[in-house]
């Protein structure tokens, strides 16, 4: 597709963008979804890093039609605590989306790769997310056991935490504790939740395969 622009998101595009989050996660990973109010929220919270929130745009097919959205990434902030306490700024990003119809497409490995490159200029070397391992693995991802990353309690390593180093040999073999930002709590808060999304369209809730899929990684660990 040689039609697309990524850039910035600018206020602008805000709704757009939880909009496109709204439809590519429905039902996805639960009856429903809360990533929509998670990309509301992450913009006012302080780890949120704005010059690292790209939106994949497609070009109008004529002149009467406008460029319209079809993809974002949003990242923040994280760390990895050693074993004698000094801590590593590290990145995470999430959610990362792409309009339903354009999936299986690569255009999320086209914004992880941009996004990525911006990273490394901006001086990070190491991205952290919770994800589906068949999704990530031919991105660069591997098991945080392969690097020593656990999380929680020392020695517990969750199959869906995944490691990227966007340098080489950015992490050095020490023991890590993998500290995700505060910024997703807020989908705890399901009356919020359910506010937030009274403001869309009505969707059906329901479930979908891919959920007991993501129960299982989410609830399962590497183990020594």
């Amino acid at each position: 597709m040689n039609n697309l622009t990524i850039r910035l998101e600018t206020e602008k595009d805000y709704r757009a963008v939880e909009e496109l989050t709204r439809e590519a996660f429905w039902n996805v990973y639960k009856p429903g979804a809360d990533e929509h109010y998670f990309v509301h929220t992450m913009r006012s919270h302080p780890d949120f890093i704005p010059e690292l929130a790209f939106v994949l745009e497609l070009d109008g097919a004529s002149p009467a039609e406008p460029a319209h959205i079809i993809g974002n990434i949003m990242y923040t902030k994280a760390w990895l605590e050693d074993e004698f306490g000094k801590r590593k700024e590290i990145l995470s990003f999430g959610p990362l989306c792409v309009a339903p119809e354009y999936q299986r497409q690569k255009l999320g490995k086209v914004l992880i790769e941009h996004s990525f490159e911006a990273a490394r200029k901006m001086g990070y070397d190491v991205n952290i997310i919770f994800g589906n391992p068949g999704n990530y693995v031919s991105r660069g991802f591997v098991s945080c056991k392969k690097k020593n990353v656990s999380f929680v309690a020392p020695g517990n390593f969750p199959t869906a935490l995944l490691v990227c180093e966007l340098v080489p040999n950015a992490l050095d073999g020490r023991r890590w504790m993998y500290i995700p930002s505060t910024a997703a709590d807020c989908c705890e808060d399901t009356t919020a939740v359910e506010a937030f999304d009274a403001t869309f369209p009505p969707k059906e809730k329901k479930w979908m395969p891919s959920q007991e899929e993501f129960y299982i990684y989410s609830h399962s660990s590497v183990v020594r």
